[in-house]
């Protein structure tokens, strides 16, 4: 209610066509489609909403950083999605994979580990605590 939402980019600002191989790293900002072959990292830039989509022909070789991804085709190399990640069901993904939120369907395959991000913690707590009242001195100790 209060707090910033997150909603995922719901368009496509580029395409990497099912006949083109990419070799070389990308770096991009809003949403990305890969029907091709990625041989290379596919990075988000900074802090930017961003959206990976990778249909069932495309091929990645190479680290991932986004903060949303669907997966639908084959990955070869770790994936770091800041918030939703989907595996639809001919996702193959060969490598670790570290999300916050997570969907999968039937037929979706990992080779790897799955990592959960936690949500952000606070690097300090601070305990407000009431003021102490002085204590009444006893008899003994006024004389």
């Amino acid at each position: 209610m209060f707090g910033r939402k997150n909603k995922a980019v719901s368009h496509i600002d580029t395409l990497i066509g099912s006949n083109t191989t990419v070799t070389g790293d990308i770096h991009f900002a809003g949403g990305l489609r890969v029907d091709g072959r990625v041989c290379g990292s596919i990075v988000a830039a900074g802090e930017s909403l961003s959206m990976l989509v990778l249909s069932e022909q495309g091929i990645i070789e190479g680290k991932v950083r986004v903060t949303h991804m669907v997966v639908n085709g084959t990955v070869k190399g770790p994936i770091h999605v800041e918030q939703e990640l989907e595996l639809q069901p001919h996702a193959k993904i060969m490598g670790d994979i570290h999300y916050r939120s997570l969907k999968i369907h039937q037929g979706a395959s990992v080779e790897g580990k799955m990592i959960r991000i936690e949500a952000a913690q606070p690097d300090k707590l601070i305990t407000l605590m009431a003021p102490t009242q002085p204590q009444k001195k006893t008899k003994e100790e006024n004389e």
